[in-house]
């Protein structure tokens, strides 16, 4: 069994690998790939400070885009503009910035 070691490098993200962008679009709960979920654990790992989150809202199937404030009694920082009513689209919303954010490439919507 691997055990990681805190002087393993981080996992690195080719940009080149749409493919798992691809995977994840299509089943954004998965299962996944191990090379998607090292994806996936890469980009939720790190500084916890801006990262984005989906926060329910109300009763209704809605999901409004935040991140998290540096501070940690501060509020979620609410994106009003970012409202999704379906968890998948704002799931593949928050994969695509996170891609961005690590790679510089920007996905195409498709």
């Amino acid at each position: 069994m691997y055990r990681f070691d805190s002087k393993d490098a981080i996992y690195p993200i080719d940009p080149k690998r749409t493919d798992l962008a691809d995977e994840f679009r299509a089943n954004p709960s998965g299962p996944h790939s191990i090379e998607l979920q090292n994806v996936l654990n890469r980009m939720r790992s790190g500084a916890i400070d801006g990262k984005w989150v989906l926060y329910p809202v109300s009763d209704a199937p809605t999901w409004v885009l935040a991140q998290i404030p540096k501070e940690r009694d501060e509020p979620l920082i609410v994106h009003d503009d970012l409202v999704f009513d379906n968890r998948a689209a704002a799931e593949w919303h928050v994969f695509k910035a996170r891609w961005h954010e690590i790679t510089g490439q920007t996905l195409e919507s498709k």
